[in-house]
């Protein structure tokens, strides 16, 4: 059957028209820093989920553990012209250059999860993550009261130069500072990482011996690997061993029901909707926080069983 030209001349200008209607998918890179524990793959999940879900092509990098990977990332954000980007930071500082590209590049950028140190605030369009102070201040307070500020302690740091490191232990120490008896007799990096746990764990059993009251881990992961050094020189955690640690993943919340820690200060991961809302946001011209933190809870003995079938990550 033959079509009158007419038609066709509607057809290809409907065609058209529903081609110039179409709005481009929204593109957004995001540098994360790696894989190195569960919480940072439940943090990278949500930001995927949530892009899918609501139609946005996330451009996303795994640095691996390397800050110069993450610059390299931004900088081909900036080349694929991406509308926005979000920049999980591993270490605080060496980011004023890249971040100057994608300025002049017409490029906002959202930092996440960890703070950069800059002194020139224009260069990202705001912060989103967690108060690690708190954090600290939370853990302190909890182990004051459990131990009555009595007992010796090793601390398992984060990745050296990172906020959550640098601000967690500032704040821990700052917190068990008025109780002279609660005392930091060693500490070590574990890179966040629950082999780093295990090894630095083993190296502190084998200097301190019996002398260790109290571990005090800046994340799950590596008070996980601890508690299998802890096993396996013939020691009780969460018994012979108080054990306080920060993300509350649920792994961590089960070894909390399980006996093994004895309290975890939750650090929540999934930020994705709070991304993209805030993205919404700026593309519409609106104002928002500078600065803004997730909620963050406690779980100890008398809430951790209550809580863990609600854990989303």
């Amino acid at each position: 059957m033959k079509i009158p030209t007419l038609f066709k001349s509607l057809i290809v200008s409907a065609g058209l028209a529903a081609a110039v209607a179409a709005p481009a998918a929204l593109k957004v890179g995001f540098a994360q820093t790696g894989a190195e524990s569960a919480w940072r793959t439940a943090n990278s999940e949500s930001m995927k989920a949530e892009a899918a879900k609501r139609g946005i092509d996330l451009k996303f990098s795994d640095a691996q553990g390397k800050q110069e990977n993450q610059i390299r990332a931004l900088r081909s954000f900036i080349a694929q012209k991406v509308d926005y980007i979000v920049l999980a930071p591993l270490v605080e500082t060496g980011w004023d250059p890249v971040l100057r590209d994608a300025k002049r590049a017409g490029i906002p950028v959202i930092i996440t999860d960890r703070s950069i140190a800059t002194a020139d605030e224009s260069l990202f369009a705001c912060f989103i993550g967690s108060d690690f102070l708190e954090e600290g201040r939370m853990a302190a307070a909890w182990l004051a009261k459990k131990t009555g500020g009595k007992g010796r302690i090793v601390e398992l740091q984060g990745t050296p130069g990172s906020a959550p490191a640098n601000d967690r232990r500032k704040a821990f120490a700052e917190g068990i500072a008025g109780h002279p008896d609660l005392k930091i007799i060693d500490s070590q990096s574990g890179d966040f990482r629950r082999t780093g746990g295990k090894e630095v764990m083993e190296a502190f059993l084998k200097k301190h011996g019996k002398n260790i009251d109290i571990l005090y881990a800046h994340n799950d992961d590596m008070a996980l690997g601890a508690i299998q050094a802890i096993e396996e020189a013939g020691l009780k955690p969460g018994k012979d061993i108080i054990i306080v640690s920060i993300d509350a993943v649920r792994e961590g919340v089960q070894a909390v029901v399980d006996g093994k820690i004895n309290c975890v200060v939750e650090c929540n991961p999934l930020f994705g909707p709070k991304v993209y809302d805030t993205i919404t946001k700026l593309g519409a011209g609106e104002k928002v926080e500078r600065k803004s933190f997730n909620k963050d809870e406690l779980f100890d003995a008398t809430n951790a069983a209550a809580a863990l079938p609600t854990r989303q990550y």
